[in-house]
């Protein structure tokens, strides 16, 4: 496995995902990302999307508020199109099974202090994707 850090285009396998991405046509790149997000969501058994799932989410993350910039170093070099809002949701349900395939990409990380950052990174991008609902005031008590 060509994994050289913790972000989610530190690796060979999502690098290679970048460039499909700024070989596409611009047109294209929103199915290419939906497209590994289903089948993340979708599989069974070996999550075999999971590096792409992963560098999609930070993507759409980067659009959403509160969403931080992806490292372009590795990351595609051509700019994303405005993603519709479902893809958030989808980004954040394929991190779940992510974050829950004790088998899958957990398993590789020799280092835990690298584990830990790189689960650090995928819980941000689901906060992200996810945040939870405003707290709502039931009643205004005052003394």
């Amino acid at each position: 496995m060509g994994t050289w850090g913790t972000g989610p285009f530190d690796n060979d396998t999502a690098a290679d995902f970048a460039n499909a991405l700024d070989e596409a046509e611009p047109e294209d790149r929103e199915a290419l990302i939906r497209g590994v997000l289903v089948r993340t969501i979708d599989a069974t058994g070996y999550l075999a999307d999971a590096e792409e799932a992963v560098a999609a989410a930070a993507l759409i993350a980067a659009q959403c508020p509160g969403g931080g910039p992806v490292d372009m170093s590795y990351g595609p070099e051509t700019p994303m199109p405005v993603f519709p809002s479902d893809l958030g949701a989808l980004a954040d349900e394929a991190l779940a099974r992510i974050v829950n395939d004790e088998d899958g990409l957990a398993s590789n990380w020799v280092d835990s202090q690298d584990w830990k950052q790189w689960r650090a990174i995928l819980t941000r991008l689901r906060a992200v994707l996810a945040p939870p609902p405003p707290a709502i005031t039931l009643f205004n008590v005052q003394s």
